[in-house]
């Protein structure tokens, strides 16, 4: 299977020259910040899971600046004949989807033997072009993503929400569904082959609830000849580039090394890091795991594993010079030289703090 996802990184406010930074609004903040967006292609495989394409997402910055102005002078009651067209998309500027679709596209011409099942992708991806783009594409595999719950569906002649049909006339039963291959789980689901508005075309239509949740997602599916259960099963694979995501910014680089200048400083950054998770599913004992059908590693229980062979292959090494204290301290001085301790601007030793305090002149100004 493969599964599309992008992720946001933060980066300094004030930055230009990073490549293809942009405003971005801060969830933890509710602010504002720059950062950059990248778009990931993850394989998911019987036995491992691997990222396999990137490409760096910024919107236009024309349309945007068109979107804004457009929807001031609509505010201010400009009718539409008189507000500035809508410019053409730049082609230095794909949209997601389309950068998806680049990315499946590279993939098939350099992985042309492997064998795609599905191809996985949020709401964000439930359009017609792309799913229909990425069916063909990955030589007629299916395609999951998902429908907002006021998209239009064609039932018996009559229009009407995906939210409302499910309600109404197709309501949902329990059943018990493995999620990833492994945890049983209880979930509400119903479905039916149904004509989506949008697409112009019979789709395979699914409301799922979790149990313990009280609104219904609705996944939407390019082949009818798979089963419900099978299309739901699928589909929680998605999550398992929410854990990558994770992963790959604690552990393995890229919220701190890829914010070099430019595309290249950038792409290179990005792509070491994603090397570097291709390098621990080659650390032997991982191997030995894989080969014998075992659950793999974490990625940090692998690093901090990694760490303590070099610490320990270090005073192996060590140990066999003639004087290991000489070496020791030889070493000891090209540490202080290579690693440097820079003075941080938190703290305020030997700054002057101002005077803190109150001016017993001004203890009237408040009177009154």
């Amino acid at each position: 299977m493969l599964a599309f996802d992008e992720s946001d990184r933060a980066r300094s406010k004030s930055t230009k020259r990073i490549y293809k930074v942009y405003k971005q609004k801060h969830k933890g903040s509710g602010g504002y910040v720059n950062g950059q967006t990248i778009v990931l292609l993850l394989l998911v495989t019987s036995s491992i899971t691997v990222p396999v394409g990137f490409f760096f997402y910024m919107p236009d910055p024309a349309l945007k600046q068109w979107d804004k102005e457009d929807k001031r002078l609509k505010k201010s009651g400009i009718a539409k004949k008189d507000r500035p067209i809508k410019p053409e998309r730049d082609s230095a500027y794909p949209t997601k989807t389309e950068i998806a679709l680049g990315l499946l596209k590279e993939f098939k011409v350099a992985h042309s033997l492997i064998k795609i099942k599905g191809v996985l992708a949020d709401a964000l991806y439930g359009e017609k072009a792309f799913m229909d783009e990425a069916a063909k594409e990955s030589g007629g595999s299916q395609v999951i993503s998902q429908l907002s719950k006021n998209q239009n569906i064609e039932y018996r002649g009559r229009i009407r929400s995906v939210e409302s049909y499910f309600n109404s006339i197709n309501k949902g039963i329990d059943q018990i569904i493995r999620v990833r291959g492994g945890k049983e789980i209880k979930v509400t689901v119903s479905s039916a082959r149904l004509k989506v508005s949008s697409h112009s075309k019979k789709r395979f239509v699914i409301a799922l609830k979790y149990d313990g949740e009280n609104d219904y997602r609705y996944l939407v599916a390019t082949d009818l000849t798979w089963r419900t259960q099978d299309i739901i099963q699928a589909y929680t694979l998605r999550w398992l580039i929410e854990v990558f995501f994770e992963d790959w910014k604690l552990y393995e680089g890229w919220g701190r090394e890829a914010k070099q200048l430019d595309e290249e400083g950038s792409s290179r950054g990005l792509i070491l890091s994603l090397l570097f998770d291709h390098c621990l599913l080659l650390h032997p004992e991982q191997i030995a795991r894989i080969e014998s059908k075992l659950p793999a590693y974490t990625v940090g229980s692998l690093q901090r594993k990694s760490q303590m062979d070099v610490l320990l292959e270090f005073i192996t090494s060590l140990l066999e010079f003639p004087d290991p204290g000489d070496k020791l301290k030889e070493l000891g001085e090209l540490i202080k030289d290579v690693f440097q301790l820079m003075p941080s601007g938190k703290h305020m030793i030997g700054r002057d703090l101002g005077r803190l305090g109150p001016t017993a002149s001004l203890k009237y100004c408040s009177a009154g």
